[in-house]
């Protein structure tokens, strides 16, 4: 099978700590062998991480940061280590290029894949397949606070969410924009507008006018607190949710569990006007297993799919999560799953499935 083609696009791979280096090393395998095919993609590997930043005492200075801002797309591995207590280079490399890349939506596709990987009774895959649209760049997470006493019983801690006009209409559009190119057969936004008297009304004033703009979509209100409770009772109500950035980190990890667990999450942070993107597995470093081949690998190459699809290979990455899809329906996968693969052999079977596809 020949490759989508298309010119040469430029991606970095970062595997970080723990458990990250190797399931990128098996999201490097299978993108080698796309590339052996004609897949048009040049590969870079950085060191950024833990290791690093304890020798070195940075953790990415304004130059690595130039550097990968000239790449097409970023693919994260997984960040955290103990001897970084704080997990400070985590912070500053993830959320720094979130930032400073303005990659304002974070994408959360949840979709089951087995009935056997859910916690619900008697649930199918088209039962569960929603996707989730967070904002990425505000809120809760913007960083904006302080504290006044600290350690002592008067200790006073303030976080401010912070909400902007320019924000909130923009991941709303970019939302309808999904559901509608994407045939989503409904759109809910989630807010708390009757709690949260500022941010919350900015919110839904801001949806009421935006959903004027796409009457095509089918648009519902919920507060994010009904939502959370009704995607557990009836997934299969729901299509595009879109949230901000604290509700969306909230409710896309309820789809986590929906779909399986942390090995079975893809993530992509976005910006659709500048054309970049980094990619993530949603799952931690889990260094407790780290190097001893135990690690679930699908969370990293579903989300490696969705990279390739957002640079214009929407063939390749079908053909890995359809690799995926298959292993999962045979039981072909990490022990997580009830498997009996490592984390090298799943890698291997992914490859062999595309290969055997061609």
């Amino acid at each position: 099978m020949e490759s989508s083609g298309g010119r040469m696009k430029r991606v970095a791979l970062v595997p970080g700590d723990g458990i990250g280096v190797e399931v990128t090393s098996e999201v490097r395998k299978v993108l080698d062998l796309l590339r052996f095919r004609g897949l048009p993609l040049e590969i870079e590997e950085y060191d950024f991480g833990a290791e690093r930043y304890l020798r070195t005492g940075v953790a990415m200075s304004q130059e690595d940061f130039s550097e990968l801002a000239g790449f097409d797309a970023l693919f994260m591995g997984a960040f955290g280590d103990p001897r970084v207590q704080d997990y400070r280079h985590a912070r500053e490399i993830l959320l720094g290029i979130r930032c400073r890349l303005d990659l304002y939506v974070n994408l959360r596709p949840v979709r089951l894949l087995h009935p056997r990987l859910t916690p619900l009774r008697d649930r199918s895959p088209k039962e569960i397949r929603f996707v989730v649209i967070r904002e990425n760049t505000e809120g809760a997470y913007a960083g904006s606070g302080g504290a006044l006493r600290r350690g002592s019983v008067e200790e006073v801690a303030v976080e401010n969410a912070i909400a902007t006009r320019k924000g909130v209409e923009r991941i709303l559009r970019y939302a309808f924009r999904f559901a509608a190119e994407g045939g989503y057969r409904s759109l809910v936004m989630a807010d708390k507008h009757n709690a949260q008297r500022h941010i919350g009304d900015l919110w839904h004033r801001t949806f009421l006018q935006v959903a004027e703009e796409f009457p095509e979509v089918a648009a519902a209100h919920a507060f994010i607190d009904t939502l959370c409770m009704e995607v557990i009772r009836n997934p299969k109500r729901y299509g595009v949710i879109v949230t901000g950035n604290l509700f969306g980190d909230i409710l896309s990890d309820i789809g986590v569990a929906l779909q399986g667990g942390p090995g079975m999450a893809g993530s992509g942070n976005i910006n659709p006007e500048s054309g970049k993107g980094m990619f993530e597995p949603i799952h931690g470093s889990a260094v407790d297993i780290a190097g001893r081949d135990r690690a679930n690998p699908f969370a990293a190459l579903l989300s490696c799919a969705m990279m390739l699809e957002f640079l214009g290979f929407p063939r390749e990455g079908a053909e890995i999560e359809g690799a995926v899809a298959r292993l999962v329906d045979t039981g072909r996968t990490t022990e997580d799953l009830g498997g009996p693969l490592g984390t090298r052999a799943v890698g291997d079977a992914v490859c062999e499935e595309i290969s055997a596809g061609t």
